[in-house]
């Protein structure tokens, strides 16, 4: 089962297996690791099997961590990989639970007949899906590896703006349970029962092939050209003597000139921490020329910048923050936080604030920046004239339920008609976290039916259209600009006018009436 959940976790990322085949491979490593739990004979035996799968999705699916805290944190080899483990540990506990549940709950003699077979599956789905809810819950949440993003693409993926990423994970939990079901019932006269299931299933995936052509959005005003920016420094070198170089690096990717006067980007987006030092610890001349080259391309840009936000309590509070400079910019509204802003909201633990009693941790790291404080939500996009831009930082757009409040909208005002993530996955190297978090920025877009612009540092920037398909993208860890058109779209997927609503009712009846059919057939 480690083995099989090691596998497992190359279902989250375009590169070790081509992107069509995720959906097909995750469910069928997931069916795998099903029939082993459902074959338990005792609820310890289901735990520790899930476990196991667990542990070993998690460690091999988020090894990058260790590149982060070893190679640019400094910390020992050793108690970074013992991280990493630790960190999958706690993560495994999760599917375990679910396992646990569903065992506890399931009937003592299983049942020919066809109904109670498909309540069978119906309750490990909800068990699973709901404990991978509870994992982007609980405390600050971690919902990488939901196994809903394994299908940004396939027959599934028409069902993403009606349930969002929980529902994809109910539909693969349940397809890969009736699959387990009736590979177990082939040699014992239960086939017909159990092919129910998997017809239903079918029948899900074919709804999924057919509601993409559902207009659930409509074009909002007119196209224009955005100029996403990679600079590919390295991490080493952001934060050392050689930052400046990297400053440079990007000015000079941002102001290109475009190929033709039609070609002109209206938008420039620059990563993550661009500017990696305090907006009022520089100089009224440096940002000069920022606000000169805005007015050179009369274009908006958005670069990514820690804010002073002056003292809170007696003590410095910084945000880290996506910064807007239009052509009428002066340098003094940056300095003094008067141009308009984004600050992040959901924080990442250990990199942007510390955990109540892990401060040792953190101080075996040599990460700057280390306890920011946090944005407001929601907050309003960026009022530009292509339309209304909000912006997320990092791995905000892994939490679904919180970008659909910037489409939704303040009371009064409009929501977003563009999402724009400005990220620096330097921290990872050429590891699996840039593709991974491609395929969460897809899933986002394809909720919100809105187009999803990514800047990123090392990779993958990429522009992705409201129905989740990269339009274009810029080889990782390669500097360069993507220079894209964009149409921005208005009117609310089912997902954004209910969030998980819908899948949190639907789940949790489901495993009511397994417990109820189980407890009436005991």
């Amino acid at each position: 089962m480690l083995a099989l959940g090691g596998l497992h976790a190359l279902s989250f990322s375009i590169g070790p297996l081509p992107s069509w085949i995720l959906p097909f491979y995750q469910i069928t490593l997931l069916a795998i690791a099903c029939s082993q739990i459902m074959a338990a004979q005792s609820l310890r035996q289901a735990f520790g099997r899930s476990y196991w799968f667990g542990l070993g999705n998690f460690a091999v699916g988020v090894y990058w961590l260790y590149i982060s805290m070893h190679q640019y944190g400094g910390m020992p080899s050793w108690l970074a990989a013992l991280g990493v483990l630790l960190l999958a540990a706690a993560l495994a506990l999760f599917p375990a639970l679910a396992a646990a549940v569903w065992q506890k709950l399931r009937p003592k003699h299983n049942s020919d007949a066809w109904l109670p077979r498909l309540l069978l599956s119906a309750g490990f789905a909800s068990c699973w899906a709901l404990s991978e809810w509870l994992r982007g819950t609980l405390l600050t949440g971690f919902p990488w590896l939901n196994i809903g993003y394994a299908h940004a693409e396939g027959m599934f993926t028409g069902w993403a703006p009606l349930v969002g990423v929980y529902g994809l994970a109910w539909l693969s939990a349940f397809s890969a349970a009736v699959i387990a079901q009736f590979a177990a019932s082939k040699d014992k006269n239960q086939s017909p029962s159990s092919a129910i299931g998997i017809g239903i299933a079918m029948v899900f995936g074919l709804i999924g092939i057919s509601l993409p052509h559902i207009a659930w959005v409509n074009p909002q005003g007119d196209p224009f050209i955005a100029r996403l920016v990679q600079g590919n420094v390295d991490q080493s070198a952001k934060f050392g003597p050689a930052m400046g170089e990297g400053i440079e690096r990007y000015y000079d990717l941002a102001n290109l000139d475009a190929k033709s006067p039609e070609d002109a980007p209206r938008l420039i987006v620059l990563p993550e921490t661009v500017i990696p030092v305090l907006q009022n610890r520089l100089e009224t001349s440096f940002w000069l020329r920022w606000t000169e080259l805005a007015q050179r391309h009369q274009a908006n840009l958005v670069l990514g910048v820690p804010m002073d936000r002056g003292t809170v309590d007696g003590k410095l509070s910084y945000t880290n923050s996506a910064l807007l400079i239009t052509p009428q910019t002066q340098p003094q509204d940056i300095i003094n936080s008067t141009a308009a802003y984004y600050d992040k909201h959901h924080l990442v633990p250990f990199g942007e604030f510390i955990p109540a009693g892990f401060r040792w941790f953190v101080d075996m790291m040599n990460i700057p920046l280390g306890d920011f404080h946090r944005g407001a939500l929601p907050q309003a996009p960026f009022q530009l004239p292509e339309g209304r831009v909000a912006a997320n930082i990092c791995y905000e757009d892994v939490f679904g339920e919180e970008i659909i409040q910037a489409v939704q909208g303040r009371p009064g005002q409009q929501g977003a008609s563009v999402l724009l993530n400005i990220s620096n996955l330097g921290w990872f190297g050429d590891s699996w976290a840039l593709s991974q978090h491609l395929q969460i920025s897809r899933m986002r877009a394809l909720e919100t039916g809105r187009p999803m612009l990514r800047a990123t540092n090392t990779g993958m920037t990429a522009a992705i259209d409201p129905y989740g398909r990269i339009r274009a993208v810029l080889p990782p860890l390669t500097p360069g600009v993507l220079d894209v058109e964009v149409q921005g779209t208005t009117g609310l997927t089912p997902y954004v006018k209910y969030g998980n609503l819908p899948f949190l009712i639907w789940a949790s009846l489901l495993l009511i009436m397994f417990a109820w059919r189980a407890r009436r057939s005991s």
